[in-house]
């Protein structure tokens, strides 16, 4: 394990974070893990006793290596609590106002030798970095969702990001059993700069009446090998999460072509996000979720 890292804190227990505290938990690291609230930061221990369980069940990890690394994690209500970690991975709310927010309070209270990654799928990082009182010391780490199971993770130097901060999380990337990509600080970076807008030019076909959510999903399933469908992708995501990235690649490219959807906009409005709210393009308080366009 990388000299410079034993402790990890990870802000945010929901989808992505928890899933992030799971991996680091598994590759030997000690972990922090936080929530607006207590009861948050329960909530995604419990998730990841249940993941880590269906990966015993198909014998891809050991009982033993279960117990070991829950027995890594710890949970703190406060960031203040997190001051002794080596590396912070902040994984909260796609806003950005949220994340300077948290890293307003998070910087005072670090040693001065701890590097701070951000979760960001969009936001740039030069701009959150210049915001903190050690630029030089962050850095994008975007991970895949569901995050156990996807290999990638995409990372992005901001302008004042130092060589040495990138090669560290360049090697905590790999000890996590991923591949690391380098991405530009762009809007979206790499992944969602071209996944994004395939989701929104799905939504806009359904929107035009082109085709109906089962049949759109159906197609690029069949038709291009995806393993599932554009929409069914975008409830996975999260309809909030898609909206904010395609705003963010909107305002920072000022090209049309990444204005997002009328129908996107107006099922966040609505608050169908997805299978997080149970419903979106899917209803999926049925046993097998149901189109509902």
């Amino acid at each position: 394990m990388s000299s410079e890292i034993r402790k990890i804190g990870i802000i945010g227990a929901g989808q992505m974070g928890n899933g992030i505290a799971h991996v680091c938990a598994l590759s030997g690291y000690d972990v922090v893990l936080s929530d607006v609230t207590m009861e948050a930061a329960e909530k995604g221990l419990a998730t990841i006793e249940r993941n880590m369980d269906r990966q015993v069940g198909r014998n891809v990890i050991s009982d033993d290596d279960r117990t070991s690394a829950l027995g890594r994690i710890a949970l703190v209500a406060e960031l203040k609590d997190m001051g002794d970690a080596d590396l912070i991975i902040e994984s909260a709310a796609e806003d950005e106002e949220v994340k300077r927010a948290i890293l307003d309070e998070l910087c005072p209270v670090l040693k001065p030798e701890a590097l701070i990654a951000t979760n960001t799928s969009s936001i740039s990082i030069t701009r959150l970095a210049a915001g903190t009182d050690r630029p030089g010391q962050f850095v994008g780490m975007h991970f895949m969702n569901p995050v156990p199971m996807m290999q990638l993770v995409e990372l992005i130097r901001g302008i004042t990001t130092d060589e040495s901060t990138y090669r560290v999380v360049h090697e905590v990337a790999i000890k996590l059993g991923k591949t690391p990509a380098n991405a530009e600080d762009f809007p979206a970076f790499m992944v969602n700069r071209i996944l994004l807008p395939m989701i929104n030019e799905a939504i806009y076909t359904l929107y035009e009446g082109v085709g109906s959510v089962e049949a759109i999903d159906t197609s690029m399933r069949l038709g291009a090998n995806h393993p599932m469908g554009p929409l069914q992708l975008a409830d996975f995501i999260g309809l909030d999460v898609c909206l904010a990235i395609m705003q963010v690649l909107y305002e920072g490219l000022a090209d049309t072509k990444y204005r997002p959807c009328p129908l996107l906009v107006k099922y966040v409005e609505a608050g169908w996000i997805g299978r997080k709210s149970g419903r979106g393009f899917y209803d999926y308080t049925t046993d097998v979720p149901t189109p509902t366009r």
